[in-house]
């Protein structure tokens, strides 16, 4: 069997329960609510827009709490992969590297991480985007949520 390769390209996750089976199924829902209402105009239908709206946002929510929650734990690893790879005069900007740097940072191999560092530093590399592009040995994360 191939071993799977990860790279910018491919390397964002989607949860195919999630994101073409929940997400679709509540936002139907939720269409359907308001024609139930638009048609009908009556306080029963009213409510259960209230409630569709209330389902979806839960999923939501669930979704970007779990993210967040993830980027907090590559933001205390990233802290302290930094420690042990850059260079002593670098420690104290570590803090300043906000979380979605480091968490495209997380992609970089060991080699190349303090020039990359240094360039994020610097304004050179000013988006997530910017920053995974520059990365040229990809370390797969395949544990994203």
């Amino acid at each position: 069997m191939a071993e799977r390769v990860q790279r910018y390209k491919n390397h964002t996750r989607l949860l195919p329960a999630f994101h073409f089976f929940v997400l679709p199924v509540l936002l139907v829902n939720l269409i359907n609510s308001i024609r139930h209402v638009w048609q009908t105009q009556n306080q029963h239908f009213a409510f259960d827009v209230v409630v569709a709206l209330a389902l979806l946002m839960t999923a939501l929510l669930a979704r970007t709490q779990a993210l967040a929650a993830q980027d907090r734990v590559i933001r205390l690893e990233m802290r302290l992969r930094l420690r042990g790879l850059l260079p002593p005069d670098m420690h104290a900007n570590i803090n300043s590297l906000t979380t979605g740097q480091m968490v495209a940072l997380r992609f970089a191999s060991d080699a190349e991480m303090t020039e990359l560092v240094r360039d994020v530093l610097a304004g050179k590399l000013a988006t997530q985007k910017a920053i995974k592009m520059r990365v040229k040995d990809w370390q797969a994360d395949w544990q994203r949520v």
